[in-house]
């Protein structure tokens, strides 16, 4: 039989073999009263367990390796940590092993001793078909575990984005304000370019610019200025304008050196979401609102406010350009369509309601996430393509964050044992 350690890990959390006579390599009779807890970190894979070993009760950790050896290869042997295992738990016994302080480990193998059913719905998880290795079982699976699955991978989706918001908190010196203006406009980026548009938050401030809130001109000067996009030679009279304009500002504020346009991704990128049109965007919702932060988080409490905090009206020139000096051969969008502005409230807003909470260490924001993605339709793409090809098919964006973050983290690393669907799959039948 070929598998991971992570499922032997699983046949001892959930105690899926045979435990009648129990026996160390040694034949010592064994008793489990506490299979410990799961430590998804570094040290023994279990924590405080419990077992009855001969007339004796030991209180410690235990170790799952698929050969005993794997205790030396992975240098447990060298790791005071590992002293404190009571119970090696094994598929195959190939080396006697000793801890750290010399003395013997109580090993147990499970080789013979594991449910069949269970080894047959591994088996059959492993060898499922296309990226989703659980999609001919997903049929059985109960709607609560699969609710339970998308909540669990969409927490853990919002954790790693508030990670990256508390880090430019702390870049930004605690300035809760800065740090709103540096994640809007890595949002703005749409993945293609957020790195370099977060690289040109760092270049002009969010203090600098709300100084001329209400005059959009002046901070699309500055930001497509700073960006390298205001080319060195212009025909048209806006250019013209948006380049004198930069000088200006360039000088008043001594800003350091532009990016260079080769930092800007245009190949490949639909025109509509050029990075020149999302600079002018977001210098219209700052022209807007100079107190971003507080708009985002008091003044927006439902969908419909959304839509009124992001209902900019796009300058005539680039409701003709792509580009400055480059017009458009098709009238553009006068303002942000839905499905931006979805994607923004998803981006954008979510992530840093979640962070706040955490912040403040108030769990109340964490809810009020999941009320506005359960209030949104569900996105589409690729990944939620393949989820409705299964039959398991999102109803809101809560759903459909929670499939891109089972995606990325569980099904495409095929951690299927990690994951509650492929938990619930592996289970024995009932009799």
């Amino acid at each position: 039989m070929d598998f991971q350690e992570n499922f032997l890990q699983s046949v001892w959390k959930y105690q899926y073999f045979d435990k009648n006579g129990l026996q160390t390599t040694d034949g010592t009779p064994l008793s489990i009263i506490k299979i410990g807890y799961h430590n998804f970190y570094e040290g023994p894979d279990f924590l405080e367990s419990q077992i009855h070993l001969g007339n004796i009760d030991y209180y410690g950790h235990v170790e799952i390796h698929r050969k005993s050896s794997d205790w030396k290869n992975h240098d447990h042997n060298n790791d005071e940590r590992y002293n404190s295992v009571v119970l090696h738990v094994v598929w195959d016994d190939d080396k006697p092993i000793l801890r750290k302080d010399g003395t013997t480990i109580p090993t147990l193998v499970l080789k013979g001793k594991v449910l069949l059913d269970v080894i047959r719905n591994y088996e059959r998880l492993l060898n499922g078909e296309g990226e989703l290795l659980c999609a001919s079982g997903l049929d059985f699976i109960p709607d609560i575990i699969r609710f339970s699955t998308l909540e669990k991978s969409l927490v853990e989706r919002l954790e790693i984005k508030a990670k990256l918001i508390l880090d430019l908190l702390e870049e930004c010196n605690m300035d809760w304000e800065e740090t709103c203006f540096r994640w809007l406009m890595n949002a703005f980026g749409f993945k293609t370019n957020s790195e370099s548009m977060l690289h040109l938050s760092r270049l002009v401030s969010f203090k600098t610019l709300k100084k001329h809130s209400g005059n959009s001109l002046i901070i699309q000067a500055m930001l497509l200025g700073q960006a390298g996009l205001i080319p060195p030679s212009i025909n048209d009279d806006y250019g013209q304008l948006l380049q004198r304009e930069y000088d200006f500002y360039h000088k008043k504020y001594g800003f350091g050196n532009a990016m260079h346009p080769s930092e800007w991704k245009f190949m490949g990128v639909r025109p509509g979401n050029f990075p020149t049109l999302r600079i002018v965007q977001v210098a219209e919702i700052i022209a807007k609102n100079p107190s971003l932060l507080s708009g985002v988080l008091h003044e927006t409490s439902s969908i419909s406010n959304f839509k009124k905090f992001f209902s900019i009206q796009i300058p005539e020139y680039w409701q003709h350009h792509y580009q400055i000096d480059k017009p458009s051969n098709r009238n553009l969008p006068k303002s942000l369509s839905n499905q931006t502005i979805n994607l923004l409230l998803i981006n954008f807003v979510v992530p840093l309601w979640f962070a706040y909470g955490k912040y403040i260490q108030d769990n109340g924001w964490q809810e009020k996430c999941f009320d506005l993605l359960q209030e949104m339709e569900p996105e589409e793409n690729f990944i939620i393509r393949k989820f409705n090809a299964c039959n398991w098919n999102p109803k809101t964006a809560f759903d459909t964050q929670g499939m891109i973050g089972q995606f990325h983290n569980y099904c495409k690393p095929k951690k299927c044992l990690d994951c509650k669907v492929g938990q619930n799959l592996l289970k024995p039948s009932k009799k």
